[in-house]
């Protein structure tokens, strides 16, 4: 039988042990407010959810992609332009809320004069926040004048991720999905393509990659293979900001009805509205 002393001296180190996880959160909270090179903008606008609760919460395979740091929460930081906003972040953004449960803000830089009230609501209306240790992963977006949307992830020191195709592989791979490498090498050229072709290129361009993408499409629901993958997610967003998907061939209007009867495209697609 326990000795009932030792029973309460237990539960008194783990009440300890619990509360000293809570303090290391806030304080590398705090730490990381201080030391990213953002600490010093003038928020003139900020806004915080909790509404992402995930439907089925697992930390596990979080911890098993970024590394385990228990009672810490991991961050991530993007800068993006509001003229130019990074539509496929959004997404995906409430994709990984479906999975994670997620402390998600909005701020605004000192160098943007003004931002769309749609874009400062992107992450939904502010609501009754929990504590910062209850969840798995922070996510932060701030509308700054940047040519080209920049990531940062935790490490403070580290160079940021630059480019909307290269912090949508990121933030896809937090999802858990486990590609060949061919598969992979698939969906690295279609986002490419979609982002320097379909968005940033030329009519004739733009025409050869809406042929290319209704061929594939012609043999398997996503772009590749049988699933939602990152490459249909920025496609997707590259057609709604091109103004094409109005003139897009038969099986690509087809993929995008398919693309927004799913909640995260959806609810982007009312922010354009």
């Amino acid at each position: 039988e326990v000795d009932p002393s030792l029973q309460a001296l237990e539960s008194r180190q783990e009440e300890i042990l619990k509360r000293l996880y809570e303090l290391k959160s806030a304080v590398d909270g705090l730490s990381k407010m201080i030391q990213t090179p953002d600490a010093d903008l003038d928020v003139t606008n900020i806004i915080q959810t909790g509404d992402c609760s995930p439907l089925t919460a697992n930390g596990a395979d979080l911890d098993l992609m970024l590394g385990k740091d228990y009672g810490a929460l991991k961050d991530i930081v993007v800068n993006a332009n509001p003229s130019l906003p990074p539509l496929s972040l959004l997404v995906l953004h409430r994709l990984l809320c479906e999975r994670y449960k997620i402390l998600s803000a909005v701020h605004t830089h000192s160098s943007v004069k003004s931002v769309p009230e749609n874009l400062l609501k992107c992450f939904g209306e502010q609501t009754k926040k929990q504590p910062r240790h209850e969840y798995q992963l922070g996510f932060t977006l701030i509308w700054k004048d940047v040519p080209k949307p920049q990531m940062k992830f935790s490490v403070q020191t580290m160079c940021p991720i630059e480019g909307e195709g290269n912090i949508a592989r990121f933030l896809f791979s937090l999802l858990g999905h486990k590609y060949s490498a061919v598969t992979s090498t698939l969906m690295d050229s279609w986002v490419d393509t979609a982002l320097f072709q379909l968005k940033e290129g030329s009519s004739k361009e733009r025409g050869a990659v809406l042929r290319a993408m209704n061929a594939a499409l012609g043999k398997t629901a996503w772009l590749v293979g049988n699933e939602l993958s990152v490459a249909d997610v920025v496609a997707w967003c590259a057609l709604q900001q091109t103004g094409s998907a109005s003139a897009a061939p038969a099986n690509v209007q087809k993929w995008m009805k398919s693309c927004e009867n799913l909640a995260p495209f959806s609810a982007v697609l009312r922010l354009l509205k």
